[in-house]
């Protein structure tokens, strides 16, 4: 009796088995038997086939050149998105009216020197609040946009309230963040001199905002000082919230006093509208005020 030989399988041919998923054992793998010669001619012309199935096969495990990824939302403010972010007269309470020219808004109790003589941690914190009362007075609490940004502009008697979205490197709005978020400790209290209105105090404060947007802080400035030789007080909100590499800034306040409820009402009719502007739609007006 002969004994019988051990099948014998290539690796090409295993290859080519299992990328196929064919059972092509009985005529892909040959014995060791030279007698064979026949069945071996069989197995290669089957090994030949089954590469050529993978190859051409519609369900090959290879992805199509032709094929088109998902497209994936808008995540880059444009800047008409970031006019379409913007909240109007509608979107907050009271007799809020939209101002021309809101870029121009500048109050000159801002202008001064921080006293660094008064800091007890040197010059560090007093460099912190000298950038904060110059970026209140012009504008840029977190820095210049790198990319899309628009602003709107509102008065109520004598407060103010101006509204900013724009688009930032993202590594510099993380900075500006955590600055932020440090005011109330390393500024907490100090004097600014110099300007038309001579020595005034000022204080910050932490004021907390809506759970919006990925981060947000909030703060209150009041400022103490005389203008024309009468005492007033200053007394602003600071809101921001970030969304990406994207934020909206909420200044608000002035002589009169600050309401913070209309600054909360900023960020939670604002945030909304941004993120829908991110995700590709257009924000949907709101007809008649806040419920």
């Amino acid at each position: 009796m002969t004994t019988p030989r051990p099948i014998v399988c290539s690796s090409r041919v295993l290859a080519a088995v299992l990328a196929t998923g064919t059972l092509l054992t009985t005529a892909a793998c040959s014995g060791a038997d030279n007698s064979a010669s026949a069945g071996s001619e069989t197995a290669g012309a089957a090994v030949e086939r089954a590469l050529a199935a993978q190859t051409e096969s519609p369900t090959s495990t290879q992805s199509s050149p032709t094929s088109s990824p998902t497209s994936s939302p808008a995540s880059e403010l444009t800047e008409t998105g970031a006019r379409n972010a913007l909240i109007t007269e509608a979107d907050l309470e009271d007799n809020w009216t939209q101002a021309e020219n809101p870029q121009e808004w500048r109050d000159s109790l801002l202008v001064g020197q921080v006293d660094v003589a008064a800091f007890l941690e040197g010059k560090s914190d007093a460099s912190d609040c000298q950038q904060l009362v110059d970026s209140l007075y012009d504008e840029t609490l977190l820095g210049r946009p790198s990319g899309a940004s628009a602003l709107n502009g509102f008065q109520e008697g004598d407060s103010r309230l101006l509204y900013q979205v724009a688009a930032y490197q993202k590594s510099d709005l993380d900075e500006s963040m955590k600055w932020l978020r440090s005011l109330p400790d390393t500024c907490d209290q100090f004097t600014v001199s110099g300007g038309d209105s001579g020595d005034r105090t000022v204080q910050v404060v932490e004021m907390s905002l809506p759970e919006e947007g990925d981060a947000r802080q909030g703060l209150t400035v009041t400022m103490k000082g005389d203008s024309g030789g009468e005492p007033v007080t200053l007394t602003l909100d600071v809101a921001v919230v970030q969304i990406g590499a994207n934020a909206i800034t909420v200044t608000n306040g002035g002589l009169d006093g600050v309401d913070h409820d209309t600054t909360s009402t900023a960020v939670e009719q604002g945030t909304p509208r941004l993120q829908a502007v991110l995700a590709g739609r257009t924000p949907t007006p709101t007809p008649s005020g806040v419920e």
